[in-house]
């Protein structure tokens, strides 16, 4: 009888990959179409920021989501999901005490240390937010290693930003700088309006100490990651995360191929300097 080989292909280890049940304890709506999950499992699930689970409900296929939560409280796994379909639907729709399966954590990470000394500047746009939020809580929560940590921040409109509360708590900080857009204002808006691009320009950036992390719709990631070269920064110093249609988590599907690279296995962080050619193709 053949038996299911659960090793991780990438080294051979014995994890087992099959999903971990998680519950349900929290759930809350971010926008229109997203909602942030708190889950807990049996075992603590750790991660580095910019990792990523394979998260299914029962029934309903399985959908790749990057973990949104403080890296250093592995006990409650924050997941922030966009509807775009029937898994992410269910998953959205799911209650408190509902359990949810969990594949994880997968993928390369966000390498923040490299800006130890120097100065951290997130860039995101829409639900691009939710994976850079973890670089935000360890530079917080390492403050005293960075100089400068910034964080520019664009959506649709106001109704459309993710964590408003937070980023109102953040904003109100000494501990960063952060700089918010809206591509559409409404009345009530007060801020800046206009693409997330336009506060690259602004921002002031040292490219001698300066590591940029940028995620979200590509477009947005392409004009962000130009500005930031026009600003000086080296393309081996602007990460960005990358989103395909990931169904294995591990690299051994192939739907997430990007050229040479591997989403799921080699990515989803990537500098420019891996992945500028790539990312510069609006058709991949």
């Amino acid at each position: 009888m053949t038996t299911l080989d659960t090793r991780d292909p990438r080294t051979g280890t014995g994890q087992d990959w099959r999903p971990r049940r998680f519950r349900v304890m929290d759930r809350r709506r971010e926008s229109s179409d997203t909602w942030t999950l708190e889950l807990e499992g049996d075992d603590p699930l750790v991660f580095a920021p910019g990792q990523f689970t394979m998260l299914s409900a029962g029934g309903c296929g399985e959908v790749p989501i990057s973990i949104s939560g403080d890296p250093s409280k592995p006990d409650r796994l924050v997941q922030t999901i966009r509807v775009v379909g029937l898994a992410t639907e269910a998953i959205c729709a799911a209650r408190p005490g509902q359990v949810l399966g969990v594949r994880g954590p997968f993928g390369r990470p966000w390498p923040v240390d490299l800006a130890a000394g120097g100065d951290v500047h997130v860039v995101a746009g829409g639900c691009g937010l939710a994976p850079v939020r973890p670089i935000v809580y360890a530079a917080l929560r390492n403050r005293r290693i960075f100089d400068r940590v910034t964080l520019l921040y664009g959506a649709r409109g106001p109704d459309a930003m993710q964590y408003r509360d937070e980023l109102a708590r953040w904003s109100a900080s000494e501990e960063l700088d952060v700089a918010l857009t809206v591509d559409t204002p409404s009345p009530e808006w007060a801020g800046a309006v206009g693409f997330v691009g336009a506060l690259v320009e602004d921002a002031p950036v040292d490219p001698r100490r300066t590591v940029a992390f940028v995620c979200g719709p590509e477009a947005m990631m392409r004009a962000a990651a130009r500005a930031l070269r026009d600003r000086g920064l080296p393309d081996e110093r602007i990460y960005v995360s990358l989103e395909r249609n990931m169904q294995c988590g591990f690299g051994v599907c192939g739907h997430c191929q990007l050229g040479p690279h591997v989403i799921c296995r080699d990515g989803p962080v990537f500098s420019l300097a891996e992945v500028g050619r790539w990312l510069e193709v609006p058709e991949l």
